[in-house]
């Protein structure tokens, strides 16, 4: 058997996901990388920008897990591209009081990922994570297959299968 190209594929091939990886050209000058991604997928591979999705790191804090003295903890939260994340309504999803954006380096450290190709599958740690409810509007939806101008098509009972999450409304 071939080696996957990420640890993205080699998630979804271990565990017998079914899934399409599409690629297009991603312009290393271009930092808007979710917006790139959303408007060559519906262009080359014709989907609705809103079957597109990003994957956020997000730094949880309060909870069991954090507190005076120890670091917080990460998150991840799943969403379509056009939307803008709310915070607050993740961190309630994942059951703390607080989310932030996580810090660059955290994000890629923790993920195994550089920003831009994080992918919800295949991280290197996994963390507690939340999917929009609106995925479950799609047949398939498309998320960062983790490397740049590399995105994976997948059933969305799949997204939050292999990724422990959990649903809900995370749109500002």
């Amino acid at each position: 058997m071939a080696r996957a190209a990420t640890p993205a594929i080699a998630a979804l091939l271990a565990a017998g996901a079914p899934h399409e990886v599409l690629q297009y050209r991603h312009d290393p000058r271009n930092e808007a990388f979710g917006d790139e991604a959303a408007q060559a997928l519906a262009s080359d591979a014709g989907v609705d920008a809103e079957q597109v999705f990003k994957t956020l790191v997000i730094a949880l804090s309060g909870g069991a897990r954090s507190g005076p003295g120890r670091d917080l903890r990460l998150g991840v939260a799943v969403l379509p591209v056009p939307a803008k994340l709310s915070l607050k309504a993740a961190a309630a999803a994942l059951g703390v009081p607080k989310a932030t954006m996580a810090e660059r380096d955290a994000a890629e450290r923790s993920s195994g990922y550089v920003i831009g190709g994080i992918s919800p599958f295949g991280q290197r740690r996994p963390l507690p994570t939340v999917v929009d409810e609106s995925a479950l509007r799609w047949d398939r939806v498309l998320c960062s297959a983790g490397k740049r101008g590399w995105d994976v098509a997948v059933h969305p009972r799949d997204l939050i299968t292999l990724t422990n999450a959990v649903t809900a409304d995370i749109r500002a």
